[in-house]
């Protein structure tokens, strides 16, 4: 990601042009486009040849020495399917033990991992070919003997030639000299590093993005001349006309690799059932068991669907899928870690009755088949998300239970977006930043390209035409955008496996990851991972989950309220009195202005309601968000385009808003199964023209069947044609709408409690922290300033003696920026244990100062933490500035008798100097405290409460003076 630019499809275009057979993949120090460019060469009819371009340790691997910091490099192509599996085990050996400035393998993995690879001496880089550089003839001709042993006859000598290299003619003279020595064969290579000739330019400039350089700078590191392309075949013919059997190598070689990866396999984990019971047979056991609780024993159309699901997954080979998912959920239920599943499996009956979803697909009249069905070619998605506090604890037990080389996060990959392209372009042109801003700043918000922004954006497209600076700008960036920029981790995917994963993938620490992290990262994101036949699972950490826990918890701590989401009845009249306000600030999935707005209209009054408006509220079917409210209140007339379809578009008001309602729309009047009307509905998603024009056909023709006329038929599939392809899944709707409106429940029952948990849970989070500060206010529910004596770590709610006024909420000292929770804790522990603070002296005596330092003492003081102790808050504040680094002080240093406080002399200060003073400097004005308090808290707090002092330390204030005077 350093220096190649070029994308895969049109890499492998480019070389199906040039009339070319085969051609290889060799990356530096990884495999990341390994099964993309295996997939585009296959479909190509090209054959795909897979290496990589390994850097080599000098010595050994785990050698951390400055010597390391360069490292030799080193081709190795897979020869057949045992090679590409020891080039994974190589890749990732590199990653996990060798990485030290780049992944790094050494000779003993060489000797380790050799079976199945063709062995190339390499670039300029390697290290044969710098020891001919360096003129040591004979140490390149014994080490090329030490790999001669060991790759037989895999090992090749690399000859390049590309301009500006100096040492290169040097060394193609030493590699044909040894080839004639030792009779090593030799072959040819072009170093490319973008498809065509002509994008020279483009990739100097990403060089100098990914280098923090740009093209001024002479120094920089480049490639010298443009060579670095896919050339042709005569090109190679005629480059290396003095080395013809080479060139004929080279062919040879190509022609000698196949290698096959396993697409359409399955490597699912195996779940050890009791007594080694048959998965299938165990599986049907526990869910007939969890049927009976969930339907009893008289409901025949649940038990019929679950036969049904039953077969499928057993002819489908999912058993131990299901089972996996039914582990891990049993232990977030056993640890009371709230969780909810998105996606198509709420749709399942078996999921409900194992306790993996808490939807019941029965009532809300969902479709299995758009989870999975017999027709289905690909593994179904079982998406799951857990409160975002305790994601970690799921994931470790999913490691500990399956084993750390089984499972693993897997990457994505950060490409450069428009806006992105252009400014990191024009830093690396040298460009004006004001010029640079002001063009990207013209990219609209929804454009996904330049050409969009340009077709959108008349100002944009003006300026590109009359202003050459701006047009190399923008050629540059769109050259550029798309290309993968950077790596990082999934934030939900996990891979697990019934092997160990570096048999199917490569893998690498996460990023941002320590070495002694058990989770490993996969080299290959998530469709090439599904292609692979792995077992992929979303665990995405859901804050909205965590903000419920916490107000489960603060009910029961507080009030002795315990609550049971699974119990909650969802018919609760103040609950959807309050959604139709449109008060939805902090309501998961409502609290958009535009959805407050439409649910305000809408007045919900039930969870289908919701879920409906969940489904409306995107691109496309918005527009037939006012159609629905106004069928809801009787404005309009609910019309059907058929009248077969009431039944089916009852719920919506004869709009169709779910793809379950399409899936019925083509069984009901076409004959389709519903596996079939999925693979349908899919390929609409696509709108292939060829496919559509095919379907359409069938479509009629299975109207006409059903005694339908050949015109009706054509007029239903134009209406479902577009909702196929923005139509929301009802199953998702239905869990999310499920979690919206338990949000609601509790900001309508226990505000208090509901917002003191969301403050809590976005104290990170800018923007919304302060919209959630602002709701509160709205709400009526006072928030009461930090003190060390009163404040709890978080948000705490302040119970008045009398309890039929309302409560307020209570900032946490944690709630305070630069003061962390591990600064904090000991404060309020002694607290709590030993009673308030009388005074600084007393807190100083007793505070543990080991996590405080003079920022953290600061920002309590600017933040108004320390106010009240014998109510001397502000003269805390301002001795604390004067007494400077008291908390730095030596452990053991305080004199017996003395408070804790200390100068800057590291002198110990008797109590009664730190605090005895009747009159003092305060340099700091009301509105200076107040800008304080705005950036220690992170919201604009209200002028007269920041302004407002203590009725016990209120003084009065000489004219033209900053003094102030104890009244």
């Amino acid at each position: 990601m350093l220096d190649g630019i070029s994308r895969i499809p049109d890499l492998v275009n480019r070389t199906r042009e040039l009339g070319m057979d085969a051609m290889s993949i060799t990356d530096h120090g990884s495999l990341y486009g390994v099964v993309d460019f295996y997939s585009e060469c296959k479909e190509a009819g090209i054959k795909p040849i897979i290496g990589c371009e390994f850097y080599v340790a000098h010595a050994s691997r785990h050698d951390r020495t400055p010597n390391e910091r360069t490292a030799n490099h080193l081709v190795l192509i897979a020869k057949d399917n045992a090679g590409y599996r020891n080039l994974l085990q190589l890749v990732t050996l590199s990653h996990l033990e060798g990485f030290h400035y780049r992944p790094r393998i050494d000779k003993e993995l060489l000797e380790r991992h050799r079976q199945g690879l063709i062995c190339l001496s390499g670039c300029p880089s390697a290290e044969v070919p710098t020891l001919l550089a360096d003129g040591n003839y004979q140490d390149a001709k014994r080490q090329l003997g030490w790999y001669r042993e060991l790759f037989g006859e895999n090992y090749f000598l690399e000859l390049q030639r590309h301009e500006h290299i100096e040492q290169l003619p040097r060394i193609n003279d030493g590699l044909a000299r040894l080839s004639r020595e030792t009779g090593v064969p030799l072959l040819v290579t072009n170093d490319a590093h973008y498809v065509r000739q002509t994008d020279y330019q483009y990739q100097d400039v990403y060089i100098c993005i990914q280098t923090g350089t740009n093209v001024m700078d002479e120094k920089r590191l480049r490639m010298e001349d443009s060579s670095y392309y896919i050339r042709s075949t005569a090109e190679m013919a005629a480059l290396f006309h003095d080395f013809p059997q080479a060139v004929d190598i080279t062919g040879e070689v190509a022609q000698e690799c196949d290698v096959t990866l396993g697409f359409g396999q399955m490597h699912l984990p195996r779940y050890a059932t009791p007594n080694n019971e048959d998965a299938d047979a165990y599986l049907a056991r526990i869910c007939w068991e969890g049927f009976n609780q969930r339907y009893g024993h008289n409901n025949e159309a649940a038990r019929t669907r679950m036969e049904y699901e039953l077969e499928v997954v057993r002819q489908t080979s999912f058993a131990n899928y299901f089972l996996v998912v039914w582990d891990i959920i049993s232990f977030v239920r056993k640890q009371q870690i709230l969780f909810g599943v998105r996606g198509s499996a709420a749709a399942s009956v078996v999921l409900y009755c194992l306790g993996i979803t808490d939807i019941d697909p029965m009532r809300y009249n969902l479709v299995f088949e758009r989870f999975l069905n017999f027709e289905r070619k690909e593994m179904p998605d079982i998406d799951m998300d857990f409160q975002d506090d305790r994601r970690d604890e799921v994931l470790r037990y999913v490691i500990d239970r399956y084993g750390s080389d089984r499972v693993a996060q897997i990457i994505t990959f950060g490409t450069l977006g428009p806006k992105a392209a252009l400014r990191d372009v024009g830093r690396g042109l040298g460009m004006n930043y004001g010029d640079v801003d002001r063009i990207a700043r013209m990219v609209p918000f929804k454009s996904r390209t330049i050409a969009d922004a340009m077709s959108a954006n008349q100002e944009m497209s003006d300026t590109y035409v009359r202003d050459a600076a701006i047009r190399e700008l923008v050629d540059h960036a769109q050259a550029l955008e798309g290309i993968v920029h950077h790596v990082s981790t999934h934030a939900a995917g996990v891979l697990i496996a019934d092997e160990p994963l570096t048999e199917t993938v490569p893998l690498q620490r996460p990023s941002r990851g320590d070495e002694s992290s058990p989770v490993m990262m996969t080299q290959y994101s998530m469709d090439p991972v599904a292609k692979l036949g792995l077992l992929k699972m979303d665990f995405l950490g859901l804050t909205n989950l965590t903000i419920l826990d916490r107000t489960i918890k603060l009910l029961d701590e507080e009030r002795g309220i315990r609550i049971d989401l699974g119990r909650l009845t969802l018919d609760d009249e103040a609950t959807y009195e309050l959604l139709g306000t449109g008060n939805t600030t902090d309501l998961f999935q409502l609290e958009s202005a535009g959805m407050q707005r439409y649910i305000k209209e809408l007045k919900p009054s039930d969870l289908g309601d919701i879920a409906a408006m969940i489904a409306l509220y995107r691109p496309g079917p918005m527009e037939h968000i006012d159609r629905f409210i106004r069928s809801k209140h009787g404005k309009e007339q609910v019309t059907y385009p058929h009248p077969s379809m009431k039944e089916l578009l009852d719920e919506t008001y004869g709009v169709i808003v779910y793809q379950d309602q399409v899936l019925h729309v083509l069984q009901n009047f076409a004959g389709y199964s519903l596996g079939e009307a999925d693979t349908v509905r899919k390929a609409m998603g696509k709108k292939i023209p060829e496919l559509m024009a095919e379907e359409r056909n069938r479509f009629v023709s299975g109207a006409v069947e059903k005694g339908y006329s050949e015109q009706m038929g054509a007029e239903i599939f134009n209406l479902i044609e577009p909702f196929a392809g923005y139509a929301f899944n009802k199953a998702h709707s239905v869990s999310y709408a499920l979690i919206s409106y338990w949000t609601a429940y509790f900001k309508t029952h226990y505000p208090l409690e509901y917002m003191a948990s969301v403050l809590n849970c976005r104290l990170d989070h800018g923007d919304r922290y302060v919209a959630s500060i602002n709701e509160c206010t709205r709400m009526g529910i006072g928030i009461e300033l930090p003190d060390v004596n009163k404040s709890g770590i978080h948000y705490t709610i302040d119970t008045p003696a009398d309890r039929t006024q309302i409560g307020k909420l209570r900032i946490g000292l944690a709630a305070i920026k630069t003061v962390g929770e591990g600064a904090i804790t000991p404060i309020v522990t002694e607290r709590v244990a030993k009673g308030p603070y009388a005074s600084i002296t007393d807190f100083c005596r007793r505070v543990d100062v080991s996590g405080l330092n003079r920022r953290t003492l600061e920002g309590l003081a600017k933040g108004r933490g320390a106010s009240t102790p014998s109510g001397h808050g502000q003269r805390w504040s301002a001795t604390w500035t004067a007494s400077g680094p008291w908390h730095s002080r030596k452990r053991g240093t305080a004199i017996p008798g003395s408070s804790a406080c200390l100068v800057r002399r590291w002198t110990a200060v008797p109590a009664e100097h730190c605090w005895k003073w009747t009159r003092r400097s305060l340099t700091t004005s009301p509105r200076k405290r107040l800008t304080w308090k705005r950036n220690t808290w992170g919201w604009p707090c209200p002028t007269t409460r920041c302004w407002r002092w203590p009725p016990s330390t209120r003084a009065t204030r000489t004219t033209r003076s900053t003094s102030w005077t104890k009244g």
